[in-house]
């Protein structure tokens, strides 16, 4: 039986290099965010295929930033002196004291965000952003791409996420994630992501 990730490797060299997707052609949105899905159980091939693709990418000259949200929550715990705390007491704390630390630190707009933008850089061509299933249930991915303002992203982003992505008729966004049965809605107006699955490579 096929993967969810099989025949991602082609298909994210043939659509990432593209000059319609570097340039942004015709998507009719502010952020240019892309959402490509996959089944949790193929993870480990997921991160294979990211990390061909960052390779394959470089190869072409470009210029391209991989970056893993709970590595970043990491270094967001090591700057501020929690790391070493939480990994020496984790299994004093209980569950709620954990997940409030690790929240607060890696709150959103204040925290995350302004560090994941240091992380993209300014002169970056393409990014690609995993880890949204390593720091489930303290952050989720909606949450960060309702604190991402229009300005802030000049540069195709792809997240890749461990569920599904859906739009209703009115435009509405929803992440849904690995064995949950509830869909978040994206509140942010700014914010309509386009999946990456549907994203059309248009003959040369």
């Amino acid at each position: 039986m096929n993967s969810s990730v099989t025949g991602l490797d082609k298909r994210l060299q043939q659509v990432l290099t593209r000059p319609e997707f570097l340039e942004m052609r015709g998507v009719a949105k502010e952020v240019p965010i892309f959402i490509q899905t996959y089944s949790p159980a193929d993870e480990d091939q997921l991160r294979v295929v990211v990390k061909g693709a960052e390779q394959f990418l470089r190869k072409q000259g470009l210029r391209v930033k991989h970056v893993d949200l709970f590595e970043l929550v990491l270094q967001l715990l090591e700057a501020k002196g929690y790391l070493d705390v939480v990994l020496q007491e984790e299994a004093s704390w209980s569950k709620s004291d954990l997940f409030d630390t690790l929240q607060n630190v890696a709150e959103p707009t204040s925290a995350l965000v302004p560090k994941l933008m240091e992380a993209l850089g300014d002169d970056t061509q393409i990014s690609l952003i995993t880890g949204s299933g390593r720091v489930y249930p303290f952050l989720r991915t909606h949450t960060i791409l309702e604190a991402l303002q229009p300005a802030m992203v000049r540069h195709p982003v792809v997240i890749f996420f461990p569920g599904e992505y859906s739009q209703d008729a009115d435009g509405g966004s929803y992440l849904r994630l690995f064995g949950t049965t509830t869909a978040s809605k994206i509140e942010n107006p700014h914010y309509r992501a386009t999946n990456l699955a549907y994203f059309a490579i248009k003959s040369s």
